[in-house]
């Protein structure tokens, strides 16, 4: 009995522990990929100042 004990302890401590590596790791694809639309919206935005810019010359010339 104390053997089974012994091996739940230790199997509800590592389970707890890759539960908690689990967690971390959604969490760290959530936050990358918040960044990453971030960063595609403002090169979306700068791309079209370019692209206003460039119009705007060629109408000009």
């Amino acid at each position: 009995m104390n053997n089974l004990i012994l091996f739940l302890n230790a199997f509800l401590s590592y389970f707890l522990l890759f539960a908690l590596v689990v967690v971390l790791v959604i969490i760290a694809c959530l936050i990358g990929i918040k960044w990453r639309k971030s960063k595609n919206q403002k090169l979306a935005a700068a791309g079209e100042m370019i692209v206003e810019q460039t119009a705007t010359d060629s109408e000009n010339e």
